[in-house]
């Protein structure tokens, strides 16, 4: 997908302190279902009625569901261990100007998305067994 297709929403990162490997590991089991698929291209269902498509490439996770979302994790070696990244673009194809509109001009939404990532990265922490942290 490329630039002109999408626009950054919001953008948050954290380092875990383990190999990139290790975390890529966590990172699958946290976001998605068993057993993964073996195509590094599929479908799931997140809830009854709402269906995402998935990709995964060795440093990148991203699942894209709805008129407008796509969320990307992404992993980049760091002099502690793991540098890892989730960006929340809009994709939508048709009436992009609306999606701001529909989600009430994105107000609390990169906190709502800081404080959810944060979460998850220390439950990936936890997983591991090494601590994470927020990058500012």
């Amino acid at each position: 997908m490329s630039g002109k297709d999408r626009k950054l929403v919001t953008e948050v990162s954290g380092v875990v302190e383990a190999p990139v490997g290790r975390v890529r590991e966590a990172l699958r089991e946290a976001l998605l279902p068993e057993p993964v698929p073996e195509s590094d291209r599929f479908t799931v269902e997140d809830f009854p009625g709402h269906r995402s498509t998935v990709e995964v490439t060795d440093r990148m996770i991203a699942l894209q569901g709805g008129w407008w979302y796509r969320g990307e994790w992404t992993l980049a070696p760091h002099p502690d261990g793991t540098l890892l990244t989730h960006r929340v673009y809009n994709v939508a194809t048709s009436l992009r100007w609306g999606v701001p509109l529909a989600n009430r001009f994105f107000i609390g939404y990169d906190q709502a998305t800081r404080d959810s990532f944060a979460t998850g990265l220390t439950r990936i922490g936890a997983a591991i067994g090494c601590p994470v942290h927020l990058t500012p």
